[in-house]
């Protein structure tokens, strides 16, 4: 069973993903937050497994929440709700942390499938989509490197160069003549040595510390 937080300002949005969740047996919706505070507060108590988190909301928006949210020992996957797919917001969320983001309109099924990938510690939506949001926006940010970059070696470079311009593991191990096994494990290094907790995040760190920009490839 995964179990999912809703948090959202709005009454009749929360209620309305109440309705469509409980059509699906595998996913229980264990509470509801009307604001940023309230859903960090909920997440402590009730420990779910995904939180779906609108951005703007009041006493604490959906950005700092998510922050707050990540800090937690063995936190949620937390999805952004926004209304617009390039909203500023939204990247400002990838970058606290969140696994992904959904449109408020978007289909019911699409919303179902998403839940269960972030449960399952999956990526979001496809490297184009993520390439576009972050690319629309990493002109706005300074490029400071991360110092963790610095221990990365010269392959593992080459490697978030290539997971920034959106290929998969399959066309990482043509592009580097390697095997797919070999190029997971460097895919991990790289997570690793940078302390991030998925590709998306790597592909913002590769954008912000300059490595790639936007047009390239």
């Amino acid at each position: 069973m995964i179990r999912v937080l809703v948090a959202d300002d709005q009454r009749l949005v929360r209620s309305g993903f109440r309705l469509i969740l409980r059509n699906d047996p595998e996913v229980d919706v264990v509470g509801e937050a009307s604001d940023g505070a309230e859903a960090v507060s909920l997440v402590r108590e009730l420990k779910p497994d995904v939180v779906l988190m609108d951005i703007r909301m009041p006493n604490l928006d959906g950005i700092a929440a998510t922050e707050q949210i990540l800090r937690e020992p063995d936190p949620p996957r937390v999805l952004v709700l926004t209304t617009f797919d390039l909203d500023e917001y939204v990247f400002g969320a990838l970058r606290a942390g969140a696994s992904g983001f959904l449109l408020k309109d978007a289909p019911e099924e699409q919303l179902l499938a998403a839940i269960r990938v972030a449960a399952d510690g999956g990526a979001l939506f496809s490297p184009g989509v993520t390439r576009r949001l972050i690319e629309r926006f990493a002109e706005l940010h300074e490029t400071t490197p991360p110092p963790e970059v610095g221990d990365l070696t010269a392959r593992e470079v080459e490697v978030l160069k290539l997971i920034a311009r959106g290929l998969t593991n399959a066309e990482l191990a043509k592009e580097l003549f390697l095997s797919e096994h070999t190029v997971k494990s460097h895919v991990a290094r790289v997570l690793q040595k940078l302390d991030l907790r998925d590709r998306t995040q790597a592909v913002i760190v590769a954008y912000e510390s300059g490595l790639v920009r936007p047009g390239d490839g």
